[in-house]
C-alpha cells in the first residue's frame, strides 16, 4: 500500500498539494527542447571549424558538380548579341560563346593570328569592270523568306583560328587595340577605328551600349544577296558568305544603319574617294558567289569605276568591219598604135571693136554712121525717131 505522503508537494504554509500528471509532462517537454537546441548550435560550430579547415572544398565541388551537370546536357550560355537593320550582329560584351585557342584542336599557337590584309588591298578599276560586265544581269527577286538565321545565328569562327568573325574584323580595321586577358589576343576590348564610310575617327569601347559604336558590315548586305541569288547557296556556303572576310569591315554604327541592305544603285559611302574600292569589294563579294546585278546597280557601278577617282575606261564596242565584195578589174583592150595629128593653126583673134555712144544723131553724123540697125550696138531707141527700127537715118 502507497504511502499517502508520496503523492503531495510541501507548499508555503506547510500544506501539501498532490502531484498531478500535467505538470510531470511539462517539465519532460522543456528539457527535450533545450537538448535540441545544444545539439543545433553544437553541429552549427562544428562545421564552420570543418569548413575554415578544408578552404570551401566542399563549396567548390558542389560547384564544379552543378557546372558538370549545366555543360552535360548541352546547354550553351546566350551571348548578349544585338542585330542591326539587316540582321547584321554585333556583341555587347558577353565573350562566354567565344572558343578560345587553346580550347581548339586545329590551334597551335599561343596567340590568335591576324587577318590577312590581301583582304584589304586597292582595286585594280579596269579589273573590277571587266568583272562587272561578266556579271548576269537580272531583276531583284523577291524577299520572301527571307531570314538573318539562314545565314547563321552568330559570328562564327570559319577560319579555325579560336576566335570569332567580328573580333578577328576588330583586330584587322582597328589600331591601337586593347585584348581581354586570358583569350590569348581575341576578344578586342578597346580601340581605335578609321571609318573607311565617312572618314571620321572612331573610339571603341566593347560593352553593352557601346559595341554598337563600331559594326562590321556585310558590303553586299545579306538580304540584298538573298534576293541576287543566294537563296541558291548551301546553308555551309551562306554560313561562309555571312563570315568571309572580303565582305566584311569594320564601319561607324549608325552609317551602317542608314545603309540597311542597300545595293550600290541606292546607297554609296558618303566618302567619295572610298567608293572605288567599295564598289569594287561588292563585284569581287558577287563574282565569288555567283550573284547577279540588276540593271541600275550595273550602271551605278560603271558610273563609279569609271569616275575620275577611279580612272576606269567603259569599253566602247567596236563594230565589225563591213564586207566589200571583190570586183575583177576590167581586161585592158589594146588599142590602135596612135598616129601623129599635126596642131590645127588657130585664126588670129581680131579684138572687137569698143562700142560706140552717140548722144545723138549729130554725132553719129560726124563720125559717119547713118541708118543704125537695131543689131548695131550703137542702137538706141532714142535715136530712132520714127521707131522704125534705123536709127539717125540718112536725109
Amino acid at each position: 500500500m502507497r504511502h499517502p505522503s508520496k503523492n503531495l508537494i510541501r507548499t508555503g504554509r506547510g500544506r501539501s498539494a498532490p502531484k498531478t500528471p500535467v505538470g510531470k509532462g511539462l517539465l519532460g517537454c522543456l528539457g527535450c527542447l533545450g537538448l535540441i537546441i545544444v545539439l543545433f548550435v553544437g553541429s552549427a560550430v562544428i562545421a564552420g571549424v570543418v569548413q575554415a579547415f578544408s578552404g570551401g572544398g566542399s563549396t567548390q565541388q558542389a560547384e564544379t558538380s552543378s557546372s558538370s551537370a549545366y555543360n552535360s546536357e548541352g546547354a550553351t550560355p546566350t551571348p548578349a548579341i544585338t542585330a542591326d537593320s539587316d540582321g547584321q550582329i554585333y556583341d555587347e560584351g558577353n565573350e562566354e560563346s567565344i572558343t578560345l585557342p587553346g580550347e581548339n584542336p586545329d590551334f597551335a599557337e599561343n596567340a590568335v593570328p591576324a587577318v590577312p590584309n590581301d583582304t584589304q588591298n586597292a582595286p585594280d578599276a579596269q579589273k573590277s569592270l571587266e568583272k562587272l560586265n561578266q556579271l548576269e544581269v537580272k531583276g531583284r527577286a523577291p524577299k520572301t523568306g527571307y531570314d538573318r538565321s539562314l545565314f547563321g545565328n552568330s559570328w562564327v569562327d570559319t577560319d579555325k583560328n579560336g576566335c570569332d568573325t567580328r573580333n578577328d574584323m576588330l583586330r584587322r580595321d582597328l589600331v591601337g587595340t586593347t585584348t581581354k586577358p586570358g583569350t590569348r589576343g581575341c576578344v578586342v576590348l578597346s580601340g581605335s577605328l578609321s571609318d573607311p564610310y565617312t572618314g571620321s575617327l572612331i573610339s571603341f569601347m566593347r560593352g553593352k551600349g557601346t559595341s554598337e559604336a563600331v559594326q562590321i558590315d556585310h558590303v553586299v548586305a545579306l538580304s540584298d544577296a538573298w534576293q541576287k541569288g543566294a537563296q541558291k547557296l548551301t546553308e555551309e556556303q551562306r554560313i561562309a558568305f555571312a563570315n568571309d572576310p572580303i565582305n566584311l569591315l569594320a564601319v561607324d554604327g549608325p552609317t551602317n544603319q542608314q545603309k540597311s541592305d542597300g545595293d550600290a544603285a541606292t546607297w554609296l559611302p558618303p566618302k567619295t574617294s572610298f567608293r572605288c574600292e567599295y564598289v569594287s569589294k561588292q563585284i569581287d563579294v558577287k563574282a565569288k558567289y555567283g550573284l547577279w546585278v540588276t540593271e541600275a546597280e550595273k550602271v551605278a557601278m560603271t558610273d563609279v569605276l569609271t569616275s575620275p577617282d577611279c580612272g576606269a575606261r567603259a569599253e566602247i564596242p567596236q563594230s565589225e568591219p563591213a564586207y566589200e565584195e571583190q570586183v575583177a578589174p576590167a581586161p585592158i583592150e589594146e588599142s590602135a598604135p596612135a598616129y601623129y595629128v599635126p596642131p590645127v593653126e588657130q585664126a588670129p583673134v581680131v579684138p572687137e571693136a569698143p562700142v560706140q555712144y552717140f548722144k545723138n544723131c549729130t554725132e553719129a553724123h560726124k563720125a559717119g554712121r547713118y541708118d543704125i540697125p537695131a543689131t548695131d550696138p550703137a542702137y538706141r531707141p532714142a535715136l530712132d525717131g520714127n521707131k522704125d527700127g534705123v536709127a539717125c537715118e540718112s536725109r
